[in-house]
């Protein structure tokens, strides 16, 4: 009997529905069994009806024959289409190239100013002669150990030589503050806050597909509320927080007077007993230690309280170690994310409502002052305050005592300063104390004596070839130098220790920023020759008046004369 019209159209309705549940082992077998059951001229009926070649089907006849084994996979091992790595020997190092670190750089690179995504990875390649795709990339990337990585904010930049030094000497204060019943409290400025329907990171729960509407952009709306200035004080050993919303500018007044609003709410009730405060904050910004009005400001507040407030400053580039930021402002954004920050009122509910599981509590107050910017403050003014720098580092570490005169605030119109009188000179003989130098007197008469023969050869030389001969008149004929050779050594000696900026060293000594510049590019080369290296002290110093306070307080006050080189 012969394979009929109707069979043949059976088998292919059978496989236009099994086969697309079966992978290509399976349809060879079902294929075979159907045309085994034909008989004679099966193998063409049946690779007909499924639309496959005939030697397909009789593979399938053989396997069913032969009684293998399930093999557990659709191919023999080996089987199917190479992967583009194997086929291609040149593309993982070809793409390796291309996302390397160390190519980022390079400006030739073909990527130097575009994404990486796979997909630009795909067609630089391509067009390098490696065919490959997308997904491909994506995989061979994984496979190297690659993967989408965030920006990671762990550069802190340069390091100051003394840093963990400052931060075991802010620690060894605080714990001599806090164990005789002082406050320790630490302060910063917050990011300012854009008042309004402004869009603010994080999410909420809402109801579903209805999200907080807020604007399209994060412009200031010049006639809506403006912005928000939050100025914390955290207090370390209550584990509480005062946070002043400030609507005007964050100056060194604005700073002090959320201070003083904190210790007249709080900190004079949590600590009745007090007699001394100290503040830890941030190098810059208002309340950095190169502000002049935040000083000022302190010092008034000293005044005003009976306290006496010692500042310590974190060393520069550390400003995300300072206490305040990780155990008050973190939760303070974590408490308002996702949330449009609509009004001022807002702003301080939401920050008085933060609360943590070890159970900090927080105060809000706005501030609705007026705050002047580009207040001066000069030296005169500084000098009068009732400060106190700290032997180590007293650029970062100071007291301002209560016993400031009233009056030290920063003056709205500050007169001008008066230039030094020649009987007004910094006395010389100060310079050589030990305490500036660096090294006992014996020592530094030995660098001098040892130094100036080459520096007056040196010095005689460098007349000469200005002359284009001898010279004329005897040795020490004509006019003086103004700085002696002794000195030149000296200045140079206090420059190299970093007291101060370059203008204070030369108001020291009574001359010109070019005569002390001419004196170091001398005497420097000199120090190196005879093997001196002049380590960095830990002060600075602002103005003469730090260094006769300083040396009051610190020196060995010795005015004995430089023993005379030989």
């Amino acid at each position: 009997m012969g394979i009929t019209q109707e069979i043949r159209d059976q088998l292919t309705v059978k496989f236009g529905v099994l086969f697309p549940h079966l992978d290509e082992r399976q349809q060879r077998l079902l294929m075979g069994a159907e045309a085994r059951l034909l008989g004679h001229g099966g193998i063409r009926a049946v690779a007909r009806a499924a639309e496959v070649s005939e030697t397909t089907v009789r593979k399938g006849v053989y396997e069913l024959e032969a009684g293998e084994a399930p093999l557990g996979r659709v191919r023999r091992p080996g089987g199917g289409r190479k992967k583009a790595a194997d086929l291609d020997a040149g593309l993982r190092p070809a793409l390796l190239a291309l996302v390397e670190p160390d190519m980022r750089g390079d400006p030739m690179s073909p990527l130097r100013w575009t994404t990486k995504s796979t997909r630009n990875l795909a067609d630089e390649l391509t067009r390098q002669g490696h065919k490959v795709s997308a997904d491909t990339v994506g995989d061979l990337l994984r496979e190297a150990g690659f993967s989408l990585q965030a920006n990671s904010k762990t550069v802190e930049g340069k390091q100051h030589p003394d840093r963990d030094a400052q931060f075991r000497y802010i620690n060894d204060r605080a714990k001599d503050h806090i164990g005789a019943g002082h406050p320790v409290i630490s302060v910063d400025s917050k990011k300012k806050e854009l008042v309004g329907q402004y869009k603010n990171a994080g999410r909420e729960w809402q109801p579903a597909g209805d999200p907080v509407k807020v604007k399209t952009h994060d412009f200031l709306d010049r006639q809506g509320p403006g912005k928000a200035i939050p100025y914390g004080i955290y207090d370390i050993a209550t584990n509480t927080g005062w946070v002043s919303v400030g609507t005007d500018h964050d100056t060194a007044a604005f700073a002090v007077e959320s201070i003083r609003r904190w210790w007249q709410a709080r900190g004079r009730h949590d600590y009745p007993h007090a007699t001394r405060l100290l503040i830890t904050a941030d190098a810059g910004g208002s309340n950095g230690y190169r502000t002049r009005a935040w000083k000022a400001e302190l010092a008034a507040l000293a005044t005003e309280t009976g306290l006496d407030i010692t500042v310590c400053h974190l060393p520069p580039g550390t400003s995300k170690w300072n206490r305040i930021e990780h155990r008050l402002f973190s939760h303070i954004s974590m408490n308002w994310r996702g949330r449009p920050l609509s009004s001022h009122d807002v702003i301080v509910e939401t920050i008085a409502a933060t609360t943590t599981r070890t159970g900090l509590r927080v105060e809000a107050r706005l501030d609705t002052d007026s705050y002047d910017t580009g207040v001066k403050v000069t030296d005169a003014q500084i000098d009068a305050l009732a400060m106190s720098r700290h032997r180590f580092h007293g650029d970062w570490n100071y007291t301002l005592n209560a016993r400031s005169a009233p009056g030290t605030a920063v003056p709205t119109a500050p007169a001008a300063p008066r230039p030094p009188q020649d009987d007004e000179l910094f006395p010389l003989g100060r310079l050589r104390d030990p305490e500036l130098t660096g090294m006992t007197i014996p020592q530094l008469n030995a660098l001098i004596s040892a130094v100036t023969p080459a520096l007056m050869s040196r010095r005689e030389q460098g007349r000469h070839t200005r002359r284009g001969g001898e010279r004329r008149r005897l040795p020490g004929a004509g006019p003086k130098d103004r700085l002696p050779t002794q000195d030149r050594i000296l200045a140079t000696v206090l420059y190299q220790r970093k007291l101060g900026t370059h203008r204070l060293m030369a108001e020291l000594f009574g001359i010109d920023r070019s005569t002390l510049s001419r004196a170091v590019q001398e005497v420097q080369p000199l120090l190196t020759e005879h093997g001196y290296t002049i380590p960095p002290s830990t002060v600075r110093f602002r103005t003469p008046t730090d260094v006769a306070a300083h040396l009051d307080q610190y020196g060995t006050h010795l005015l004995t004369g430089i023993k005379p080189a030989c």
